[in-house]
């Protein structure tokens, strides 16, 4: 009698084996990210690529674009596209500064600044899920909507203020900060030897822990909060499961438009906070224009990170960086960077080439080619290009991303209850 070995298939990896995995590759991208920047600086001697000053800069300028990329992720895993986060982050500017200046506290305003965004929300809501509006044409409505609002109320109620006027606010009151104690004393002298990696991790440590806005603590709470939310309780799975199926969601007795119904005002809640941040934290007051179209870059950090906090926050720390590093270093810095990404897309290269991708491959090669090119040959980028190195940063990163991404299967789509598409 023979007998036959029992063949073991190995099980898949588990979901705790899965998040482990996804820590650890968070955690060395970011770790080979500063592990690059360190040896840019350097080579160029740009020391502003990782000191603590461009570190709370980065901070200040990825805030607001997290916020309305979280703002979008509540959206669009619900299955709405809110191209409107732009509009609600502009109501949360002025009604931020309004109700600030007209109670003189800073909390107030937050909170209307919240409620300015949920309004935003609201609208948007009503258009798409109540009456079945094409969710691009509702965004795009509700930003119209926001910058003719703001422009007559400030009209209205800033004209006559001292300091106040059509297009801004009177000064308005400041949030409280926070630091650790002594972590600057301790840290600071290491930083300014400018050791390689040593004096960078110094730098990444002071900059995330001294002088920093209460709002800016909030905001970076919300992250582990939306992801606890969305992931790990029975209303975030049902949530979810409206905007990846909302026709299985119906026949298992979730209240589909309910569930689209509080996304769409968190979404707004959100983004109206990042308005509040510029108006009072990256700023003193509120002026038109403010946003700068930032709620548009949120949207591009939501897209870039598949989705998911995780991702929005490297997002937004990349458009915040690059957005903080003009700002600080100018074109010298700009200039220096390019360094950085002519190496890095040749490494996407060599990857795309593992994976069978050589159009990709080839794109990449000519685009680190010109990158290299430019940077031997120049010693600035010009300031007027520099002051776009977000968008054009925004615009690399979504064409290399695009691979990878999965949207919510629903999103989109013109839902109607027992209607099915």
């Amino acid at each position: 009698m023979t007998v036959t070995p029992e063949v073991v298939t190995p099980s898949p990896p588990g979901r705790a084996q899965r998040r482990t995995r996804h820590v650890w590759r968070l955690v060395s991208l970011l770790l080979a990210a500063l592990v690059a920047l360190s040896g840019v600086r350097l080579i160029t001697g740009m020391d502003v690529l990782t000191s603590s000053g461009t570190v709370r800069t980065t901070l200040a300028f990825a805030v607001p674009i997290g916020l309305a990329a979280l703002g979008g992720l509540w959206a669009e895993r619900s299955g709405i596209i809110n191209i409107g986060l732009e509009g609600m982050m502009i109501f949360g500017t002025w009604f931020g500064a309004y109700f600030a200046v007209t109670t003189g506290s800073p909390w107030i305003g937050l909170v209307a600044g919240i409620g300015g965004g949920v309004l935003g929300g609201l609208l948007h809501a009503l258009a798409t899920v109540t009456f079945g509006v094409d969710h691009i044409v509702s965004g795009v409505a509700v930003n119209l909507l926001a910058e003719g609002a703001v422009r007559f109320l400030a009209i209205q109620f800033f004209e006559g203020m001292p300091g106040g006027g059509a297009g801004q606010s009177p000064p308005l009151p400041n949030f409280p900060g926070v630091s650790l104690p002594l972590v600057e004393q301790a840290l600071g002298p290491v930083e300014q030897l400018r050791w390689f990696l040593v004096s960078d991790l110094a730098a990444l440590v002071i900059g995330l822990t001294t002088s920093m806005s209460v709002i800016t603590l909030i905001a970076v709470l919300l992250l582990p909060a939306t992801y606890l939310i969305l992931w790990r309780t029975p209303f975030g799975l049902r949530l979810r499961s409206v905007g990846e199926n909302p026709d299985a969601a119906e026949s298992l007795g979730i209240p589909v438009y309910t569930y689209k119904y509080i996304a769409l005002l968190v979404s707004g809640g959100l983004a109206g906070m990042g308005g509040v941040f510029l108006a009072m934290v990256a700023s003193s007051a509120y002026q038109e224009g403010q946003t700068g179209g930032r709620g548009y870059i949120g949207l591009a950090a939501m897209i870039f990170g598949n989705w998911r906090p995780s991702g929005v926050a490297m997002g937004a720390g990349l458009f915040g960086y690059t957005d903080a590093l003009q700002i600080r270093g100018g074109g010298e810095a700009v200039h220096a960077l390019l360094l950085l990404l002519g190496i890095a897309l040749l490494a996407v290269a060599v990857w795309q080439l593992r994976r069978g991708n050589r159009m990709v491959a080839a794109v990449c090669v000519v685009v680190a080619a010109g990158l290299l090119t430019w940077f031997l040959n120049a010693d600035s980028v010009p300031r007027q290009l520099a002051t776009y190195s977000p968008h054009m940063t925004t615009l690399l990163v979504l064409a290399l991303a695009s691979q990878r991404l999965r949207p919510p299967a629903a999103v989109g789509r013109q839902w109607r209850r027992s209607q099915g598409a």
